[in-house]
């Protein structure tokens, strides 16, 4: 498979994923979430979905047993979503990014209000 199918598969699932998540999965341990990135192998069997949660430390590990539960059934909702001849199997990950920006950015104005 190319890599741009798997990156226009990717960015299919982003969206249905975020579809799924806010409207179809009912689980209230479910917190503010955003989709960051979803990075699919080139044979399209794995997915790796980043997201990040607003919250605290309990409310983002509430939100990851939650969709791991849900896992099934949104990969079933994928199913009936997608023209794909097997949908990739979800890994759901914390991105770290954000926090990292806004580490570096508050690092910079340190430095701003020092000079």
């Amino acid at each position: 498979m190319s890599k741009m199918r798997a990156e226009r598969v990717g960015e299919q699932l982003k969206q249905e994923l975020m579809d799924i998540i806010n409207n179809k999965v009912k689980d209230p341990r479910i917190g503010f979430l955003t989709i960051t990135d979803v990075q699919v192998t080139n044979d399209l069997s794995q997915a790796k979905v980043y997201l990040t949660v607003l919250g605290k430390e309990k409310e983002v590990d509430d939100t990851f047993k939650a969709l791991e539960k849900a896992r099934g059934f949104i990969k079933a909702e994928l199913g009936s979503r997608l023209r794909l001849r097997t949908i990739p199997e979800l890994y759901f990950e914390y991105d770290h990014s954000i926090e990292y920006g806004n580490k570096i950015e508050r690092m910079i104005q340190d430095l701003h209000k020092n000079d």
